[in-house]
């Protein structure tokens, strides 16, 4: 039974996790393919202009909201835990981004993406919560 439970609280947050870096590849792809963005490569020879920054910001913290909601919604249990699990998840992977990409591009932009990555989960899960409270049953 428990193992049960942890097998699928792991997949509520690796679904949540695939939702949020999914949706932004696809997007950043997009934007590159209809010459919104300038292409990865133009990106590394030249950097990455703050305004794309900026906006690749809002979407991802979007779909980080996104994944919060997902990962509550399937959570078996506390989807409030497992929401905060991904994002201190998405914590560390945008902070270890930044120091890994630290030659690369602005210094600020993953380490943003960190500090919004908790209450944007936590937000995605308030949702959930919120729309669950709201739902009738008939």
């Amino acid at each position: 039974m428990i193992a049960k439970t942890l097998l699928k609280s792991i997949g509520a947050v690796l679904a949540g996790m695939l939702a949020g870096a999914i949706l932004s590849v696809a997007t950043d792809a997009i934007l590159e393919n209809t010459g919104v963005f300038p292409t990865f490569a133009d990106q590394q020879a030249n950097g990455s202009p703050t305004w794309l920054l900026l906006w690749a910001t809002f979407y991802r913290t979007i779909y980080t909201i996104l994944g919060g909601y997902i990962t509550a919604r399937l959570a078996p249990g506390n989807g409030k835990r497992l929401a905060l699990i991904l994002g201190i998840l998405g914590v560390l992977a945008n902070a270890g981004g930044g120091i890994a990409m630290w030659q690369l591009g602005q210094h600020w932009y993953p380490f943003l993406l960190a500090v919004l990555s908790v209450p944007s989960t936590l937000l995605g899960w308030k949702l959930y919560d919120w729309q669950k409270t709201r739902t009738v049953h008939v």
